[in-house]
């Protein structure tokens, strides 16, 4: 079974609830389906990460799936990015960004300025980075131009 192979183990250990995977193994990759893409994706620990996070927000959190989207396109100063995950609201404008890390990788300034240059362009009001281990959340005050880190990732309805 897949679930005693090491590579994977070591990924089971996150900072989220645990939901039900469906993983695959195609040629010498496994694969891991993404909800919100509605395909299998290749497993890697970032998207361990995300696809961990993205069943938290729904199951747990009350967002909506269809207002979720993976894999983003943005044009940032006419280079192509790509935002980790994008809620929107219901009239389909922005609402936050959500990046994602691998457990290992440590959640330092340079991950918040990733996610901060992509705002640029989204002007969101929230803003998540994720390593599955470490969460962080921030409520943007454009008015003020600052911005406040929360204490606990806010459930759908109180957006």
């Amino acid at each position: 079974m897949l679930l005693f192979n090491a590579q994977i183990y070591k990924m089971l250990s996150l900072n989220l609830p645990v939901f039900k995977t469906n993983i695959i193994q195609k040629g010498e990759n496994r694969m891991i389906f993404d909800i919100l893409r509605k395909r299998y994706v290749k497993l890697t620990p970032e998207e361990w990460v995300r696809q961990h996070f993205i069943h938290f927000l729904v199951e747990h959190k009350h967002y909506p799936q269809a207002l979720l989207a993976n894999e983003v396109g943005l044009d940032l100063n006419n280079t192509k990015k790509r935002c980790d995950t994008i809620l929107y609201r219901r009239d389909l404008t922005p609402l936050m960004i959500i990046e994602y890390k691998a457990p290992q990788i440590n959640i330092a300034q340079k991950v918040f300025d990733q996610i901060a240059r992509y705002n640029i362009v989204l002007r969101v009001d929230y803003l998540i980075v994720s390593n599955g281990l470490q969460h962080y959340c921030c409520k943007m005050d454009y008015e003020h131009q600052t911005y406040s880190f929360l204490t606990d990732i806010p459930d759908y309805t109180l957006l």
